[in-house]
């Protein structure tokens, strides 16, 4: 168990350390009103999670240790459902309540794709 924890730990610190470098740099080349940053990081991170599911399942589906620090913890801390949730709630204090909207749909929509999209990638791996 305290093995498990640490594995956790690590690879949410470490997507946690990479989710606000990828926010810092998407913020500097784009700015705007729409979330840009949240939404690339979870579509690459759900598109990760679909490649490592599918990689496990393939070669490693007794590794344990393997799935809980690169998908519960870095692909865990690395997503953010916490900020799209606020990013959503600050659009609609705005009255920007069609791009909240859109915002929704499309990380909802393109998040499950890019986890097919990664399963799917690993029939070739």
């Amino acid at each position: 168990m305290i093995k498990t924890i640490l594995l956790v730990g690590l690879g949410g610190a470490i997507g946690s350390i990479l989710r606000y470098v990828s926010v810092w740099i998407t913020a500097k080349y784009f700015q705007g009103t729409f979330p840009l940053a949240t939404l690339l990081i979870n579509i690459l991170g759900s598109l990760l999670i679909g490649l490592f599911i599918g990689l496990f399942a393939k070669y490693y589906p007794e590794n344990q240790p393997l799935k809980f620090l690169l998908i519960v913890g870095f692909c865990g801390g690395f997503t953010t459902f916490s900020s799209f949730a606020s990013e959503n709630y600050s659009l609609f204090q705005n009255d920007q309540q069609l791009l909240a909207y859109a915002y929704i749909v499309a990380s909802v929509l393109l998040t499950i794709t890019a986890v097919g999209i990664g399963n799917y990638l690993t029939k070739f791996i």
